[in-house]
């Protein structure tokens, strides 16, 4: 089992890295997925067909799309769990096949299921709140996505919009802080969820252009997926995946 945080904590060594550096991650990503193209590719099929399901079940229900769609970027990270695993196995010259993928769903511990959990109520929160702006600011009621984009995005209010992506950054930066190292660090080390958070923000505070351009980078790349009628997550999720294990490695060192 995990030692106390405050021993893990101190086990745990960051780095700086050059500002350019995520370009470099999702290189080293990409080859990642030429290597192994079966289980990134699987992932990634995977998401945009629970993506498309969503957008069935909930397209005419504006709140219950949006909500559902934030808790699906929020959990991505958790959901990737399997393609660091592969990520790993190729840099150690290990077999990295769909069955390394899925082996990495079957840990001993429930340290990814608390971070997930943890993630889940944050996407939450973001869409609870996000609602409560809206419906109590917006000029008429917001009821399926048009509605958004007529009265937030080109309403005669355009403040509002502003106000929305200012929450939207707010909130989704301390998680993405919290989040960027934290949840390979859990599938590499018997480390503690809290000692892997902390580790996660000293990697925001000793690179914080770095990671505010790593941030844009897998925000982009998302809104590309999504731009794409979802099908762009096909590569997308592995790439970003792939990339976020070259991330890890390069911010903290090895044990």
């Amino acid at each position: 089992m995990p030692d106390s945080p405050t021993l893990d904590a101190a086990r745990i060594v960051t780095r700086s890295v050059p500002v350019g550096r995520p370009w470099h991650w999702l290189a080293l990503g990409a080859r990642d997925l030429r290597r192994a193209p079966l289980p990134g590719l699987a992932h990634g099929l995977a998401c945009a067909i629970f993506g498309l399901a969503l957008v069935v079940v909930a397209g005419p229900r504006f709140w219950l799309l949006a909500g559902a769609f934030s808790g699906f970027l929020l959990v991505a990270p958790i959901v990737a769990t399997g393609l660091y695993a592969v990520s790993r196995a190729l840099e150690r010259g290990e077999p990295a096949g769909l069955a390394t993928a899925l082996a990495a769903w079957r840990p001993q511990d429930s340290r990814l299921v608390v971070f997930g959990l943890l993630l889940a109520l944050a996407g939450t929160g973001w869409v609870l709140t996000s609602a409560g702006l809206i419906t109590g600011l917006a000029p008429q009621p917001v009821r399926d996505p048009m509605d958004f984009v007529h009265v937030v995005v080109l309403g005669p209010s355009p403040w509002l919009f502003g106000a929305w992506l200012v929450l939207g950054a707010v909130l989704a930066a301390p998680v993405f802080a919290s989040s960027v190292v934290a949840i390979p660090l859990l599938l590499d080390r018997r480390v503690g969820v809290a000692a892997a958070v902390y580790a996660s923000w000293r990697v925001v505070v000793d690179n914080p252009v770095a990671m505010a351009l790593w941030a844009f980078v897998i925000m982009a790349l998302s809104a590309l997926a999504f731009a794409l009628a979802l099908l762009g997550l096909v590569v997308v999720v592995p790439l970003l995946a792939h990339a976020s294990w070259h991330a890890y490695r390069e911010l903290v060192a090895p044990a």
